[in-house]
């Protein structure tokens, strides 16, 4: 594992600072704030940097990326405006889509001139996403789509999704899921926001009436749609670890001026739990390191990224709670904190409004992390079949394991 930089690697670092530095802060709180941030980011080729050139990409490197990210989260800059697009469809369709596809939706993926939003968990389906039941019956050249989705971020603004639905209720759950491409304006789809803990409303949930979805928008073949997912949501659970780090290192250290300023580093117990934090975030750190070694030698996300997933929602819903251990009442109120507990956080949320300027909010945020792109619980089960080994629980419906008596 090589954990340096190249002098390549440094100049693109001292680049790219020096471009966010000449054009922050920039306003973003509204979904056309974003576009126009995001057209500023494509045009000095901080968008699809890892993309194919043939497809407007650079062919970056993945350490270069990462040096993106990071440098980004540093700053405090917007993210681009195309989320799930490019880090969940994108290379998805790389890996499975056919020529027309990636023709079709990856310029627009790229400039965001179309949103993309994903159409997996349902009511009774969520970390058992197999056990979905939405259905895509075939009829006369279409599929005919009847279910609904829930938890989908960003449902609101966007132009596409990408859906998994039941096309063979007959053989193995499995086995009879096939993926698609909707447009989210199609007749019959109806979008409603759900109101968090938080106070936003970036959740979704989708319902489907008799949607008509044609046969060309199927990624891959009929009945193969768990692989396609597979290879979205080891995108999904992975992350950038890095720029993680960084932003939880910011964030420590903005709490750390917060309790010098309130006199609160006298107490030996506060200054312990603050260490606890900065250890964690060295560790998270060196994690990503090793992540980003592997790919840059080509290695495809696997199960570490569940490792990493796991690791990073379970570690900031730790340090939300050691935040409000630390800061007591004045990590509870939603305004008017005084000083030194003002935050003066800045940025917007996925529904573009503007982060609340509190402690409380990313304390209930951090709940979300241990459910959303699958739960801790379903983490753990993953490391221990496929990474450690472990056999799986026997069920009635699966019989006894082979071996068994």
């Amino acid at each position: 594992m090589d954990l340096t930089y190249s002098t390549e690697d440094q100049a693109f670092r001292a680049h790219v600072r020096a471009w966010l530095a000449a054009r922050l802060p920039v306003k973003c709180e509204t979904l056309a704030d974003r576009r126009a941030w995001h057209r500023q980011l494509l045009e000095a080729g901080f968008v699809g940097m890892g993309w194919p050139r043939e497809y407007g990409g650079r062919g970056a490197r993945p350490v270069q990326q990462a040096i993106l990210s990071e440098e980004m989260t540093r700053a405090g800059a917007p993210p681009h405006a195309s989320g799930p697009g490019m880090s969940l469809v994108a290379p998805t369709l790389f890996a499975h889509g056919s020529p027309a596809q990636k023709q079709r939706y990856l310029p627009k993926i790229l400039s965001a001139e179309e949103l993309w939003c994903e159409l997996y968990s349902e009511p009774n389906a969520g970390s058992d996403l197999a056990s979905l039941s939405t259905a895509a019956v075939r009829d006369d050249g279409v599929y005919v789509v009847n279910g609904q989705k829930i938890w989908t971020s960003a449902g609101f603004n966007a132009d596409l999704g990408i859906l998994l639905a039941r096309t063979n209720p007959g053989v193995p759950k499995h086995q009879g899921i096939s993926y698609f491409i909707v447009d989210m304006h199609t007749p019959g789809i109806e979008v409603r926001p759900l109101r968090q803990i938080t106070g936003d409303a970036e959740f979704c949930e989708v319902f489907f009436t008799d949607v008509r979805i044609p046969t060309e928008n199927m990624i891959g073949a009929e009945g193969e749609g768990w692989r396609g997912a597979q290879t979205t949501l080891s995108y999904e659970r992975g992350g950038n670890t890095l720029s993680a780090a960084t932003g939880r290192r910011q964030a420590v250290e903005r709490l750390i001026r917060t309790c010098r300023g309130a006199g609160l580093l006298e107490d030996a117990r506060v200054r312990n739990k603050l260490g606890r934090m900065l250890v964690d975030i060295e560790v998270m750190r060196a994690a990503g390191l090793r992540v980003l070694s592997s790919a840059e030698k080509g290695t495809r996300p696997g199960a570490e990224s569940s490792v990493q997933k796991l690791a990073s929602s379970e570690m900031e819903k730790r340090h939300q709670e050691l935040y409000q251990e630390i800061l007591g009442a004045f990590g509870q109120l939603l305004e008017d904190l005084p000083e030194p507990y003002a935050v003066q956080q800045t940025g917007s949320t996925i529904s573009g409004e503007p982060v609340p300027d509190n402690w409380a909010f990313p304390y209930t945020w951090s709940r979300a992390l241990t459910i959303l792109a699958g739960t801790s619980e379903i983490q753990r089960n993953i490391l221990g079949e496929r990474v450690l080994g472990l056999p799986r629980e026997p069920r009635a419906d699966r019989g006894p394991l082979p071996g068994s008596l």
